[in-house]
Order: structure tokens, then C-alpha cells, then sequence
């Protein structure tokens, strides 16, 4: 019987060891994120310092994605991806260890939230490097997908919830240190990962020996090449204007929904962000069961644009399960694009480059994202909620289509055939 294709990746002995790490890794920091909230509160902290506290983990990451795209680039990813879950462990276990004997002040938790920040910065460049080095080019979809169904289960779900179910059972320290445990755990699983193909990228895309440059030398060949390339720029384009336009009004403007056209509470609000995730996940799972279309960027700014419309009719909506049905059409499709955009990065931008072009879009999603959520409530005192939210639901399928047309993207993935079963030369062990 053939193996299912979302399961075809655990056939790899290196990849069962990296997913089952990164499984662990963001359980724990589902954990965190709960964990953090009440640790704040024990300590006396509100409203005010719990904000202080949270930015500074995405201060971490959006200061220092792009040096994280450099190293994966420059550095071996295994080496890489073991020191940065090292790093949560230590800053974790500190955290743990103070929170314990009573010594933990409000700033350790802020410094502890920076250094977490900064380990996501260098982290998922170097995971979305490494997974083209161990897994065939053919399997690569499904291993993105995978990720993608994990991610809304464990770190949206189930490790908030485990959290705070040790919070109310014990205490914010004692989930403090559940979260130290899982980073333990995925230090430990990550160091069973082989040597074999996981060096950083040492050659260019003729072969030749790549020389050391500055960090703006590199920084700057990854900005040119995707400046270069249509239709990744306006993939990275439309990513810049569903993030300005959507995230404020889901983010902050939602939950004025549910009050006012709902009569609903924070329950409510959790719920209809809960089906949102369970769209994505399985949007994601969906995806990784299946090849890589034939018309894989039509597809992805398909699902991207017509996944956003139905989100222009959330201001106007009365009823929960509408609303909900228009979350869970934008979780899955969003989901289905992303699949995609993860595995074409992998695929069509040379290796010695991934690792910065990876960490270019997550600073130019990264980047806006603060900017809608500041912009969305100054915009809701102007303007009735229902406009901005047709406006968000209406301008993400018009910038699909010019996306679509300006990159020429359906003449482009037919000049670059990607749903054969290419056959990816690597090094092999005998676990594989």
C-alpha cells in the first residue's frame, strides 16, 4: 500500500528528528505565550507592563530576521538550529529557576521575551534552509504543509491550553518550567540530526567557491535577486498589502464585532479565532496530501484573493455562524497559498541564497503588522467598521490579480514546470 503523500517525508530518518524537535518546540512556546501573560500578572504587573513585556520578544525577531536569513546562509544549518533552541533553554531555565526561588523581576521576563524573539529571528530561516538538504524536492510540499497543520494545533491550541491548566493547578512558575522541559526536549532530539548535506550553501548556482562578504554585501545580493525575480517581488507585494489591510481589523477590530453584531463576549472572540485556526490547519493538511498544481502560482494568489472576499462582508454580518464560515474560508485558503509560497522559496530560489530571501518575507509581514493593528483603531473612530472591512476584503483579491497579471505568473510556473517528480541528489545514511 503507498504511502500517503502528506506522510511521505517521515520516510527521511532526518527529517522525523527535525519535525519531532520543532513538534516539541512550539508546543512549549504555545506554553510560553500563556505562561509569560500570568508570570507578568503574579508579579504584579498589568495591563502596561504585559504590552512592555510582549513587545520586546517582537522587537527580537524584527530586528534581527534579516541577520538570521544571513546566517542560515553562511552557517551550517544543523549548528545553527541547535544553538538557537540552546539559547531557549538556557533563557527559559533562568526564567524558571528565578520565578522558583523568588527572585524573578518584570525585566528578566522582558529580556527573557527579547532573547525567545531573537532565537525565532535565526530559527525558521535556518528550518526553511534545511529542508530542501534532507528531503527530496518532491516531498517538499508535503513537509510545509505538515508544519503548517502543526503549528495552529500545538502552538495556538493545545500548549495555551496545557498552560493554563498548570497555571490554575499550580502556578505561572510551574509553567514556566513545563516550558523548560519542552526546550529540553527539543535541544535534546535535535542533536540526533546527521552531519551528512547540512552544511551551509558553500557554492553559488555555476558551482563556484562562494567568498565571504560584508553583512550589507549579502544582505544586499538578496534584495537584488528579489527585486529580480517578478513574480517573487509580487508575491512579497501582496504579502506588504493583505497584511497593512487585514491584520489590523481581525486583530482589533473583530472583537468590536462581536460585541456589537453578536452580543458576544471574549468567548466568542477565542471561538471564532479558534475556527480560524482549525481552517488553517487543515488548508495546510489538505495541501500537503496532494502534488504541487501544475499552475502553482495561480493557485496560490487564487486561494490568497478569493480567501480574503469573503472577510468584506464581516462587517455587516449578524450571524455567528457566517461569520465564522468567512474565518474558516480565509484560515484554509491562506493556508493553502502559504504550503505553496514556503515550498516554491525552497524550490526555485538557489540554495546559497533561501535562508535571505526567507527572512526578507518574514521582515516585510513581520514589518507591517504593528503598523495595521496601530492604524485599525484610529481608523474604526472615522470611518463604521463595515467599510473597513469591505475595503480589506475587496483590495487583497484586486492586488491578487495584478499580481497575477504584472509578474505574468501564469506564463511564468508553465516556463517553470515544478509538478514533475524531479529527482533531488543528496547524501544519504543508512537511517534514510
Amino acid at each position: 500500500m503507498p504511502t500517503p503523500k502528506a506522510l511521505r517525508p517521515f520516510a527521511h530518518r532526518e527529517y522525523r528528528v527535525l519535525i519531532a524537535a520543532l513538534a516539541i518546540s512550539i508546543f512549549g512556546s504555545g506554553m510560553w505565550a500563556v505562561a509569560m501573560v500570568y508570570q507578568v500578572i503574579h508579579l504584579g504587573g498589568g495591563p502596561l507592563e504585559l504590552s512592555l513585556v510582549a513587545a520586546a520578544g517582537s522587537v527580537g525577531l524584527v530586528a534581527f530576521v534579516l541577520a538570521g536569513g544571513i546566517a542560515a546562509d553562511r552557517i551550517p544549518q544543523r549548528r545553527l538550529i541547535i544553538a538557537v533552541e540552546g539559547a531557549n533553554l538556557a533563557v527559559i531555565a533562568a526564567v524558571s529557576g528565578l520565578a522558583m526561588t523568588g527572585l524573578l523581576q518584570l525585566w528578566h521576563i522582558a529580556a527573557g521575551s527579547f532573547v525567545l524573539g531573537v532565537g525565532a529571528a535565526f530559527f525558521f530561516p535556518a528550518y526553511s534552509a534545511i529542508l530542501p538538504r534532507i528531503l527530496p524536492a518532491q516531498d517538499l510540499l508535503a513537509a510545509n504543509g505538515m508544519e503548517g497543520s502543526m503549528r495552529p494545533v500545538l502552538q495556538q491550541a493545545a500548549g495555551p491550553a496545557v498552560a493554563g491548566m498548570v497555571v490554575a493547578a499550580l502556578s505561572p512558575s510551574h509553567a514556566v518550567t513545563a516550558v523548560a522541559v519542552c526546550h529540553f526536549l527539543a535541544f535534546i532530539v535535535l542533536n540526533f540530526l546527521g552531519q551528512h548535506a547540512l552544511a551551509a550553501p558553500a557554492s553559488g548556482p555555476d558551482g563556484v567557491e562562494l567568498p565571504r562578504r560584508s553583512f550589507f554585501h549579502d544582505l544586499r545580493e538578496g534584495v537584488i535577486y528579489t527585486l529580480g525575480t517578478p513574480w517573487l517581488l509580487w508575491t512579497l507585494l501582496w504579502a506588504c498589502i493583505s497584511v497593512l489591510f487585514l491584520i489590523g481589523p481581525i486583530e482589533v477590530l473583530l472583537p468590536f464585532v462581536v460585541r456589537d453584531q453578536l452580543d458576544g463576549d471574549s468567548r466568542m472572540f477565542g471561538f471564532l479565532l479558534a475556527v480560524m485556526g482549525v481552517g488553517a490547519a487543515l488548508g495546510s493538511l489538505l495541501t500537503a496530501s496532494f502534488r504541487l498544481p501544475r499552475r502553482y502560482l495561480t493557485v496560490m494568489m487564487v486561494s490568497w484573493g478569493a480567501g480574503s472576499l469573503p472577510l468584506a462582508a464581516v462587517g455587516v454580518m449578524d450571524s455567528f455562524w457566517a461569520i465564522a464560515g468567512a474565518l474558516f474560508i480565509f484560515g484554509a485558503t491562506g493556508s493553502v497559498g502559504v504550503v505553496i509560497w514556503g515550498t516554491l522559496l525552497q524550490r526555485r530560489v538557489p540554495p546559497h541564497l533561501l535562508g535571505r530571501v526567507s527572512s526578507l518575507d518574514f521582515f516585510v509581514s513581520l514589518a507591517l503588522m504593528p503598523v495595521s493593528m496601530a492604524l485599525a483603531g484610529p481608523a474604526a473612530e472615522v470611518l463604521p467598521i463595515w467599510l473597513i472591512f469591505l475595503v480589506a476584503g475587496g483590495v487583497c483579491p484586486v492586488m491578487a490579480v495584478i499580481a497575477l497579471a504584472a509578474a505574468r505568473m501564469p506564463a511564468d510556473e508553465l516556463a517553470h514546470p515544478l509538478d514533475q517528480e524531479p529527482r533531488l541528489q543528496r547524501t544519504t545514511t543508512a537511517g534514510d
